[in-house]
């Protein structure tokens, strides 16, 4: 680590996992050997190259592909899959937690190499045997100063691993006379059948010998020698080491057993069928607030010294629900939850894994196997593998699908986990179940959190100092909530003391224009003009129905550049995934106007349709787009999280699969029911039974 302080400009940067850049040496490179691959390198997670090699003919760095790989699938928690597209470069890597080493291999997309996964397999195990010996011999510090010797080794599995693919790929056909069908005759097939029609026909008679069965003992006694025959084909059909007659005997003692436990579980009382019971009459409802007499309901008169009805109703008047906001001046809250039972939960699972241990274990031992199964699962000191963990990550799978999260997501989220557990060192006393369910949840924290910086409020200003409007496009499929959570937001920015204009794009739906109007109205009724110097701090932009919408969007962008709003806010018609016109019409209008910030709105009770939501909709804006790098979901607005209770998973999986952050989260009707993302919360949230 000493050299990093001393960075030449000839030395090539690889970025660690922990987000530094650690140089690697020239003369490192090995630029000789395979002809296919591009480089093969090995580092440890903190960053430091232990070894690389680099193919003949390759003059680009491979520090940018693995960069990449370690920002978007390692850094990320997304190591289900061992495979990574960057550019013209296929990657395929492979994690080694026990000594916390990554080995990543590169080639080019058009090559179809099959030898390269058994490859990595054979490096890996090579590679971590001299690791382990040249850790002990030499320790940490002289390993790291020294150069790594591993070039013949490396040259060696090259070699045989493609030599094993040549030799693979040239296999003869087989001939006719060396396959099996050809050692079939007609006789044979003739043979078999009338076997398997005996056989059928032997089955036949055992069933009727077992209904023709004699209901009395004594009559059974008497038939034993008319049974032979029957009994010899029943012991033909499966019953090996029983005469006939003890075939025979088992059998009867059988039925009845089971003839006499259920006379007895029935009474013999009454051989008539029971009479059918009436239906139950319908009751008459009593609502607690309904009285019995009229008089009681008469509220015309006044009560003793309070009001009179019809003051009430005209304070219920003034006083409208939907305008009692609270401030929202700042940072929005985290959304929250109360994870009071999570050691419970835990503490289930655990006992639901050492149970499990102890079953396998009891066939072995009996009750003492239990207890030594118990012991097997807690004392530590035991490196974790595929097998050990299965049966928890089934269950955490399971738990994360009836969470909400969608099936492909949640397998893909366990295989991530399952590669990075996979050769620990489990601690004393801990379980497979607390190990797993910790890395489940670091992973779930790690894909929340965002991986940019999300502050609205300070682009804002940003765009203030270039004097022109900050730019924000809402869009989503219908009914998910593009208006009300638009107001929100709007709302929240006048709080904070911007101007905003809100540009009606939605030229589609009846009543999407009016729906806005009433919104303007009342948020400037509670901003009052002569507050804020005789300026409406909201307005409205619209041109009715049936016009283009991205013009729209662009002439109201230009007018708040006149008239100096701080933010626009563009308001999109509903639309879905599939409906290919309006996906255009949607992608045109981000790429003419280039808003700052696209937001998709989704709601959070979706399950697996949020996945082909956002992948649908992305895809929509990148191949409709004109320029090379188009536009796609920046950002999500989550709405309707009050109605889905722990069942969070949409979160999730609208997270996984664009890779951005969840910026606003919708929790009620009023203009300050939104909040910003907890992740913890979320994840303590989730992983509740």
């Amino acid at each position: 680590m000493t050299e990093a302080n001393s960075l030449t400009a000839s030395q090539t940067c690889i970025l660690c996992t922990s987000g530094r850049f650690l140089p690697v040496k020239d003369e490192n490179y090995l630029i000789r050997g395979g002809k296919m691959l591009d480089f093969f390198t090995i580092f440890s997670k903190g960053g430091i190259v232990l070894w690389c090699f680099q193919g003949a003919g390759v003059s680009e760095s491979f520090a940018g592909p693995v960069n990449a790989l370690i920002r978007s699938v390692i850094l990320q928690e997304r190591s289900g899959n061992n495979s990574y597209s960057h550019e013209a470069l296929s990657l395929k890597y492979k994690l080694d937690n026990e000594f916390e080493l990554i080995f990543v291999v590169g080639f080019q997309k058009i090559l179809t190499l099959t030898y390269v996964d058994k490859f990595i397999d054979d490096v890996q195990l090579h590679f971590r045997d001299r690791y382990k010996n040249e850790l002990e011999q030499k320790g940490a510090l002289k390993l790291l100063n020294n150069n790594f010797e591993f070039e013949d080794d490396f040259t060696m599995l090259l070699r045989e691993a493609e030599e094993s693919s040549k030799a693979r790929s040239h296999v003869a056909m087989r001939s006719f006379k060396e396959s099996e069908k050809s050692q079939k005759t007609v006789k044979s097939m003739i043979e078999t059948k009338g076997v398997d029609k005996s056989k059928e026909q032997g089955g036949k008679k055992n069933k009727n010998t077992k209904k023709e069965a004699a209901p009395a003992a004594d009559s059974a006694k008497g038939d034993k020698g008319k049974v032979t025959s029957s009994g010899q084909k029943t012991v033909e059909n499966g019953n090996q080491g029983l005469t006939p007659e003890e075939d025979m005997q088992k059998k009867r003692e059988e039925f009845f057993r089971k003839r006499i436990v259920g006379t007895a579980e029935k009474p013999i009382s009454s051989t008539k069928s029971p009479k059918p019971q009436k239906p139950r009459e319908k009751r008459m409802r009593v609502w607690d607030m309904g009285g019995n007499s009229t008089k009681e309901l008469d509220y015309s008169k006044s009560k003793g010294e309070g009001s009179t009805n019809g003051d009430d109703q005209s304070l219920e008047t003034k006083m409208d629900p939907g305008m009692q906001v609270s401030s929202m001046e700042g940072e929005l809250p985290p959304v929250d939850y109360e994870s009071s039972d999570e050691g419970e939960i835990e503490e289930e699972d655990e006992r639901v894994v050492v149970s499990g241990t102890s079953k396998t274990s009891s066939k072995k031992g009996g009750s003492f196997g239990g207890m030594f199964g118990m012991l097997k699962g807690l004392v530590g000191s035991k490196s974790l593998s595929s097998d050990d963990m299965e049966p928890v990550l089934e269950k955490m799978k399971e738990h994360l699908i009836t969470k909400n999260v969608a099936a492909d997501i949640a397998s893909k989220l366990c295989d991530s986990v399952a590669k990075k557990l996979e050769g620990k060192v489990m601690g004393t006393f801990t379980t497979v179940a607390s190990t797993v369910k910790q890395a489940l949840q670091d992973s779930l924290v790690q894909i929340l959190q965002p991986k940019r910086r999300v502050d609205i409020l300070r682009d804002v200003m940003d765009a203030q100092s270039q004097r022109r409007p900050f730019v924000i496009t809402f869009c989503g499929v219908n009914g998910v909530g593009k208006s009300t959570n638009l107001a929100k937001i709007s709302f929240w920015l006048i709080e904070n003391g911007f101007t905003v204009l809100i540009a009606a794009c939605d030229t589609f739906r009846a009543g999407a224009v009016e729906q806005l109007r009433t919104h303007e109205r009342r948020l400037n009724s509670l901003h009052p003009q002569e507050q804020h110097g005789g300026r409406p701090v909201v307005q409205l932009y619209e041109k009715g129905y049936g016009k283009d919408a991205a013009g729209i969007a662009m002439e109201a962008i230009a007018y708040a550049r006149n008239q100096v709003f701080d933010v626009v806010l563009v308001d999109t018609a509903g639309r879905m995934q599939d409906n290919a016109p309006l996906m255009t019409a949607l992608a045109k209008l981000i790429a003419v106007n280039m808003p700052d910030l696209v937001l998709f709105v989704g709601e959070a009770l979706v399950g697996n349709e949020a996945v082909d939501q956002l992948v649908k909709f992305n895809q929509a804006l990148a191949d409709h787009s004109m320029s090379d790098r188009p536009r796609l979901i920046d950002g999500i607005v989550l709405t309707k999280f009050d109605t889905i209770d722990d069942k969070v998973g949409a979160a999730i999986s609208m997270t996984y699969i664009t890779g951005q952050p969840i910026v606003f989260v919708g929790t009620g009707q009023t203009y300050s029911d939104l909040r910003s993302l907890n992740a913890r919360a979320v994840v303590s949230a989730l992983m509740k039974a």
